[in-house]
């Protein structure tokens, strides 16, 4: 069994390079297996099917326009239950035989694994130029989003992050307002979340339980070191483990910061520092461990804006909040109406203003501002918002790249790329303050990282950019072109 997967490893890898340097396209009517026309339905093979996952294709599916044609997950829990809604859909456990074996009968991909595993599945199905969905953040690791636009421009594919809330109408009227003038040149934005609702600063269990049945645990790790099963980490508590998850920041912040991006037009930072909660005395179990996310953080960027001035953003997590503004009153909600535990403040020269998580209840500070107000519409709203992304994306890919990649909200080229980059910037400056030396000490606490975004670099502490790209655990494919 074991020589049987290495063969198979190497006939991937071998395949999958074959692929990136020469590659045609077979048109499905000549393959005898019944298919429609490319124009008439967008063929999906879903990775990753339950929780977010099952939501995503079931929106694809929801479109009108996509046929949910293969599955993948390594567990057969989410897995049975995707078998049971698209019948008709060809399941497969590993995503890498899914490729090889199916790659003519499908024509585009639904990434929503867990974050370590984003960008090996993503890139290897845009080498077989596959369009491809890939839910937030995009990529793991700084260097994965990097060759995942550099994969983009080179295979032509339509690319969308799952960032859902780009698409809804309150990300267009503050963007609307800003370049109206309304709160003059932005200088500063306030980002907070409640996050995590899942467990950080642990240590990894030392308990070594049974792992289920329907999960291949070894398949689930992928790129990532090999370690025992732990109860609670799968489905969802993975987000609060460095080697798979990236964290409160990771998580919230394509929903939350995205916005600010969409309004500003930013790129990469050019620094960035952060504080993180550090207690632990005596029996206390949570604090800081270098395996898991702290419990709370601060992170503070600066940008360079369009008129060459700086943009300060700065970031909260584990329910911090910034300081509420002078024009709210004392029983205004800030951020969020939902949850009231997220939210965006922009500060502008003349004014500021306000939106919850994906843009939502955006509204000029004071409130009073709003009465009367009538902007013009300057961009296009995305029929049915947060779910028309889904439909966007899909009616991209049918209508193919040279139109298609210019119908898209989260394309990578421009957007989700520099968006993932800045945030795990983010993570990048947190893990470098809780890095300790070899003499026990803190070096990367109270000191700014200053960032080359063109060589991926930190400039001023070598020891933060072992954080910038990581090594796959052996047996799984680089992201090689």
């Amino acid at each position: 069994m074991s020589q049987k997967k290495e063969n198979s490893r190497r006939k991937f890898i071998r395949n999958s390079a074959l692929a990136g340097g020469a590659f045609f396209i077979v048109p499905r009517h000549v393959l005898g297996r019944g298919f429609v026309a490319p124009s008439d339905k967008l063929l999906v093979a879903g990775v990753g099917v339950g929780g977010k996952g099952a939501g995503d294709i079931s929106m694809f599916a929801k479109s009108g326009n996509a046929e949910i044609a293969f599955l993948c997950d390594v567990d057969d829990r989410p897995g049975a239950k995707a078998r049971q809604k698209y019948p008709k859909a060809k399941f497969y456990q590993d995503w890498r035989e899914l490729l090889e074996k199916e790659s003519k009968n499908f024509d585009a991909v639904s990434v929503s694994t867990p974050d370590h595993t984003h960008a090996i599945v993503a890139f290897h199905a845009m080498q077989l130029k596959k369009h491809v969905y890939v839910q937030k953040p995009l990529t793991h690791d700084i260097w994965e989003s990097h060759m995942l636009g550099e994969a983009a421009k080179r295979y032509k594919v339509v690319t969308q992050m799952g960032d859902q809330g780009s698409s809804n109408d309150g990300v267009r009227d503050l963007k609307e307002w800003y370049e109206a003038g309304l709160i003059g040149e932005i200088e500063s934005v306030h980002c907070w979340t409640n996050r995590p609702v899942w467990p950080q600063g642990l240590a990894w269990p030392d308990k070594k339980p049974p792992v289920p049945q329907e999960l291949n645990w070894d398949l689930w790790l992928g790129t990532a070191p090999k370690r025992d099963y732990e109860d609670n980490v799968v489905p969802f508590n993975w987000r609060g483990w460095w080697d798979y998850g990236t964290g409160a920041l990771g998580d919230m912040a394509c929903h939350i910061v995205g916005p600010v991006f969409k309004v500003l037009g930013l790129g990469f930072p050019t620094e960035v520092t952060c504080s993180t909660s550090t207690i632990y005395t005596g029996n206390f179990k949570q604090g800081y461990y270098p395996d898991s996310p702290p419990v709370s953080t601060a992170a503070h960027f600066k940008y360079k804006g369009k008129n060459g001035k700086d943009i300060k953003l700065h970031w909260m997590d584990g329910g911090i909040q910034p300081e509420r503004p002078e024009e709210l009153g004392p029983n205004d909600i800030m951020g969020s109406h939902d949850d009231r535990g997220n939210g965006v403040i922009f500060v502008g020269t003349k004014g500021k203003m306000m939106c919850g998580v994906y843009g939502l209840n955006p509204t000029l500070l004071p409130a009073s501002k709003m009465q009367g107000l009538n902007v013009a519409k300057k961009y296009a709203r995305v029929p049915g918002g947060a779910e028309g992304h889904y439909k966007q994306w899909v009616d991209a890919c049918i209508a193919g790249y040279e139109k298609g990649h210019k119908m898209v909200d989260s394309p990578f080229i421009g957007y989700a790329v520099p968006l993932t980059e800045s945030i795990l910037m983010g993570n990048l400056a947190i893990r470098s303050f809780n890095y300790k030396d070899a003499e026990g000490k803190f070096p990367g606490r109270g000191i700014t990282l200053k960032w080359d975004g063109d060589n991926m670099k930190v400039t001023n502490f070598d020891a933060a950019n072992q954080y910038v790209k990581r090594t796959y655990r052996e047996g799984w494919p680089e992201l090689k072109f």
